[in-house]
Order: C-alpha cells, then structure tokens, then sequence
C-alpha cells in the first residue's frame, strides 16, 4: 500500500503543505471539486510546487467539460507535471449536475464510457471520430471536421469514482484505478466482486488497478478518545445518507445499504428528510465512522491497515485533520505504520 493525501488549494501555505508531505512520503495528492473551486487548477498549481508526488484530482465532474476539453486540460497537465498527472473522474449527482451546471443527469454509464473512450482517443494521436449514444463527433450534418489534438500522444491514467456494481463494472473494464469512498474492509468484496468481474471483460485482473480509497485520520492516544471521534465520523454521514441526492437515488446510502446497514440507511434518510438533522446524525451507526477510516491508537490503525491490505487496497488517500503540524505529525505515523505493515509477512 501506498500514501497519499487529500487536499484543498487555496493559498500558497496550502501548497507548502502538499510539499511537507512530499517530503514525509505521501506518493500522491488528491482534489476534489463540488460547486467551489475546480480540481484541475488546483492541481496545475501544485505541478509547479512539487517535484515528484502524483497529482490526481477525486474528482472532476463529469458533464462538467466536454470530453475534449477534459482530454485538452488532462494532457496539459500531464505534460506540465513531468507525467504525475491522475484524471480521477465521476458523474456527481443530479443535484450538482442540474442544479450548477444545468446539464441532464441521464445515462451516467454510458457517458462514462464514452467520456474514457474519447480521453484515450484523443491522448493516443488519434484523429477524433466518435459515434455513441451520447457523443457524435463531428456532430453530424454540421460543418465540424474531424480534428487530431496538436499535442503529442501523452498517456493520461484514468481513475473512476463508482460505487453502484454497474459503474464499478464499467471501472474495472475501463479504467486504469478505482476511487471508493464508503469502503468497509470486511466488506471488500461488496466492491472488488464487481471490479473483477469488469476486468475479467478486458481479459486482465484487479491487480492491474490501482485500488484508492478515502479515509480520514486520526491518531489518538486512548480507546475512548477514539470512540468519541469515531461517534463525530458517524455523525457526519448522516448528511451523506440524506442529502447527497434524492429520496430514490443515493449512491451513497446504497453502497452502505449493500454493506449491511440498509434498516439503519433507511432510517436515516428519513429523519433527515423530514427535517430532524440532529435525531439523524445520533440514528448512524458507531460501526460506520469506524469501519470507514483509521481513527484510534497507533495498534487500533496497524489492526485496521492489515484488513486493508489484504483486501488488496494499494492507495489509502489520507483526510488530514487539525493544525499543520498536526497533520504533518499524523501523517508520518500513518507512513511509517503502512510501512510496518507492508513489511509483514502476508498469512499462508
């Protein structure tokens, strides 16, 4: 397993930061973009403060850019940074998709698809000709000609945030790794069945993707600290499960619904919902601020790294709370125990 870090750009102390963990061993850094600030300038403004760690954004929207567009800024990038460029990649929701960008949220797979299809077309040299269900290019029976990017062929790995076992078939046929958020460990298979079962299509295995997954940090130095933390994850989920979609589409309630939690997902729902924010947040289980991340003492972590790893996950992409040294100070203890781990020897 590797370490990498999750990151909001704001300032040039937020850059600093990101090169402090360079400097610790976080191998990539990771941004996202909501209906704030957009991934990839972030990102290009890393490439000229870092020297070695990967850059990847978590994600950027799809629908937001055309595909062309998002294989024009991809490469770009790719070629500024020396090749650490990673296109992490999603559909959002219908509420961001709709609401700020006032694009239809339909057909999410298959403009996925496609949007990989045209990137790796594009980033190959290759002279764009696409007919999909979703993309016509050149549109037809218009004047557009059929154009070939004026930057040379440059690889652009794709990573696809997925949670539904359609789009996580589709991410393991297609993309080069997985981004998994709500990812339980004793779960795995929940995920990795469907990701395999994709990359079985493609007549390769899981092995050939990188595996990242979200998960906030936090090092304690008692039991009962951590059972206090862990309570604050959980509650924080609640706006998860209720607001980060609709009554009938949550990705999120979903995958946890899958995992073994759909009576209390549901239940959660509905309180919030229905307008009672606080008795939602006490309803979310302990067990999933727990499950979810690495909270607790410096055992407690190695304990929930072990599981981790011989689910087969290769990136854990660090949440980083407090002051900067704190940070920093969690993030080195977080290295040097996935260290330890990958050092052990694996069970017969």
């Amino acid at each position: 397993m590797q370490v990498g870090i999750a990151a909001n750009i704001a300032s040039a102390a937020d850059a600093e930061f990101v090169r402090e963990a360079e400097r610790i061993g976080a191998t990539s850094v990771w941004v996202a973009e909501t209906w704030g600030q957009d991934a990839l300038t972030q990102l290009a403004y890393l490439a000229a403060r870092t020297e070695r760690i990967q850059l990847g954004s978590a994600i950027a929207q799809l629908g937001a850019r055309t595909p062309a567009m998002l294989a024009m800024s991809a490469m770009s990038l790719q070629q500024l940074s020396g090749g650490r460029f990673r296109l992490g990649v999603g559909t959002s929701g219908p509420q961001v998709m709709e609401g700020w960008h006032g694009v239809r949220f339909s057909s999410p797979l298959s403009v996925t698809r496609e949007t990989i299809q045209i990137i790796r077309a594009v980033a190959a040299g290759e002279r764009l000709r696409h007919a999909g269900e979703i993309f016509q290019l050149p549109l037809p029976d218009g004047p557009g000609r059929s154009l070939r990017s004026n930057l040379p062929p440059t690889p652009v790995p794709i990573y696809v945030a997925s949670l539904g076992p359609r789009n996580l078939k589709l991410t393991g046929e297609l993309a080069d790794g997985w981004i998994g958020n709500t990812f339980i460990p004793e779960q795995a298979d929940v995920f990795l069945a469907p990701l395999r079962a994709g990359a079985k299509v493609a007549q390769r295995s899981l092995a050939d993707l990188d595996l990242v997954i979200p998960v906030s940090v936090e090092i304690s130095d008692s039991p009962e600290q951590a059972a206090q933390t862990a309570r604050m994850h959980a509650r924080g989920y609640a706006f998860t499960i209720g607001a980060m979609g609709s009554k009938d589409q949550n990705f999120y309630k979903a995958a946890f619904a899958r995992q073994g939690y759909a009576e209390d997902v549901e239940a959660v729902q509905n309180l919030w919902l229905a307008g009672l924010r606080d008795e939602a947040r006490e309803r979310v289980p302990v067990q999933l601020g727990n499950l979810t991340n690495l909270i607790g003492t410096p055992e407690m972590i190695r304990t929930r790294l072990r599981l981790y790893r011989e689910a087969g996950i290769t990136t854990l992409q660090a949440k980083l709370a407090g002051t900067e040294s704190e940070r920093l100070d969690a993030l080195a203890q977080l290295v040097d125990l996935v260290a330890e781990v990958n050092n052990e020897t694996k069970p017969a």
